[in-house]
């Protein structure tokens, strides 16, 4: 759990894959660019959104809003 993972190329984690996959980013690339690309899931296990390093808590905050 605590080992570190590829989040990019063949050797990427399936979880990443996965994630990547369900939610390229605005450009359409799948690739994570930086560390701290978040990703929302919801309670069913959709891929709802993925937010850019640099987007701030509130922007998230307002996306889970949304889903409540």
């Amino acid at each position: 759990m605590f080992a570190k993972l590829e989040v990019n190329g063949d050797n990427a984690a399936p979880l990443y894959q996965w994630l990547k996959s369900e939610q390229p980013d605005e450009d359409g690339n799948e690739d994570i660019p930086w560390n701290f690309t978040k990703f929302l899931v919801d309670s069913d296990g959709r891929v709802i959104k993925r937010f850019h390093p640099k987007t701030s808590p509130e922007d998230i905050g307002a996306a889970l809003a949304d889903l409540l």
